[in-house]
């Protein structure tokens, strides 16, 4: 529509101009937010919209205002159209007040249009939200049957510890750690005592990343893989020409360990006439390479490994009695899986979670008898054999139920973390973790008292009832 002062109204008709008719004319309102042409019908930006437009009317000058769209809601350049105000007769240049009223008044038309949008935007949001808060409450709904039977995969385990790679939340392994911490600082031998597949090696290794000797090597030593003929070789090295196929000077394990630990694997499968020169080195701290004339010094922290009995071996005459005495100084029995039932769920849980970010596994369930089978099976294997077999399980696993060979089941599904401890072991993992955040320290600002928001006297009393001790 168009609005003239002497006459007011000129017609309603739409008008639609397009930018490829008249570019210079698109390209001054893109510059300009006003255009005030005296002449329409010489000016360069209006010539030729005159030509087109102006034919009958016989409009002479022209004031064209923009009607700018909101800068935040649209951006900068959101335009709804144009407020024109033409005159007849002679040319005439309008005035800044002409010039005022006219921005005036688009920008009276750029809030009309503008409060019709929001309303019409509000109206949209206010039947979105009613959309959403219906599904919100569904899923709600939907979650709470969900958690009746089930619990998240949880991306960490927060009932167990995480002690140097090895996850637990039993007190039986839990006694073990605190002998490991307890000897780490210490020089003692170590003597690792328990079933294939228990996590000797694991120890092993937190012992020695816990000790003074860490930033040196850990050098391990199967016992069993070592060829009979190759085993004094392999501890002490040989020099050039020693013996056949002996090319070059070669060190043994005890000079790669020197300033570190040498960690002797299944030593009780050590044949018996090496075992007087292990302890030889052993006792003297010093080697003497095959086909060497010089004993050289070592300084070597042994850790001895071993799923024999060695008391038995010792009777059977199979193991030296001074050897076994010798490296019996600290001995450590770590308990089977079977032994260790409470750790099932949660090994499950850091089998799982491990495996399926290898594999691009995405596995939440678990069957209860699924879960039950695998409490009550007696794991001769241990650890390592139900390591093994979980990562054999999301391997087959496609969907979010976990599959685990020979154990098919029909049972309900709980979510993968649904480990089920008592209270008091609960309550002893989760204080014995405040406590060691806290470097031990019950009260104070501090204090392991307030990170768990309790009064100090009370702390005292749970510790005492949960035979909760600091490692020496």
């Amino acid at each position: 529509m168009y609005y003239n002062s002497s006459k007011e109204i000129l017609h309603d008709d739409v008008l639609v101009i397009n930018k490829t008719d008249f570019p210079e004319y698109f390209e001054a309102l893109a510059d300009k937010s006003i255009l005030n042409i005296s002449d329409i019908n010489s000016h360069s930006i209006t010539k030729a919209y005159a030509k087109a437009f102006n034919i009958d009317v016989k409009i002479i000058s022209r004031l064209d205002a923009v009607i700018h769209g909101d800068a935040v809601v649209h951006g900068k350049n959101k335009r709804y159209g144009l407020i024109c105000f033409e005159s007849y007769g002679d040319e005439r240049t309008f005035s800044d007040e002409e010039e005022n009223f006219a921005t005036s008044v688009a920008n009276i038309i750029s809030l009309m249009v503008e409060s019709r949008d929001r309303i019409a935007a509000e109206n949209q949001l206010t039947k979105t939200n009613e959309k959403l808060l219906k599904l919100n409450s569904e899923l709600k709904e939907y979650k709470k049957e969900l958690e009746q039977e089930n619990t998240y995969l949880r991306e960490e385990i927060d009932l167990s510890f995480n002690y140097e790679e090895m996850v637990y939340g039993s007190k039986s392994f839990s006694q073990v750690l605190t002998d490991v911490e307890q000897v780490a600082a210490t020089n003692a031998t170590v003597l690792l005592l328990g079933e294939s597949g228990t996590g000797k090696e694991l120890l092993a290794r937190a012992i020695h990343n816990t000790s003074a000797r860490k930033s040196k090597p850990l050098i391990k030593v199967n016992c069993a893989a070592i060829p009979k003929e190759l085993i004094e070789s392999e501890f002490f090295g040989h020099k050039k020409g020693s013996f056949t196929g002996a090319i070059n000077d070669k060190p043994g394990k005890f000079q790669l360990a020197d300033g570190g630990t040498l960690f002797l694997d299944e030593i009780g499968e050590l044949p018996l006439d090496m075992q007087p020169k292990l302890l030889r080195a052993i006792q003297e701290s010093e080697i003497e390479p095959i086909g060497g004339h010089k004993t050289i010094k070592v300084d070597i922290r042994i850790i001895a490994a071993t799923n024999r009995d060695l008391k038995k071996e010792v009777k059977e005459k199979n193991f030296r009695e001074d050897l076994y005495f010798r490296i019996n100084v600290f001995p450590i029995t770590i308990p089977p899986l079977r032994e260790r039932v409470e750790d099932i769920p949660i090994l499950i849980d850091h089998f799982v979670n491990k495996y399926s970010k290898l594999y691009n596994r995405n596995i939440k369930y678990i069957s209860e008898s699924a879960k039950t089978s695998l409490k009550s099976y007696s794991w001769p294997g241990n650890i390592r054999e139900l390591e093994n077999l979980m990562e054999r399980a999301v391997i087959l696993s496609k969907e979010e139920k976990l599959v685990i060979p020979n154990f098919k089941s029909t049972a309900k599904e709980s979510l993968i973390s649904s480990t089920i401890l008592s209270l008091d072991d609960v309550q002893r993992i989760h204080i014995k973790k405040a406590l060691k955040k806290c470097k031990w320290k019950i009260g104070g600002p501090e204090g392991a008292a307030k990170l768990l928001q309790m009064n100090p006297s009370t702390l005292r009393d749970r510790i005492k009832k949960l035979e909760i001790e600091k490692a020496k």
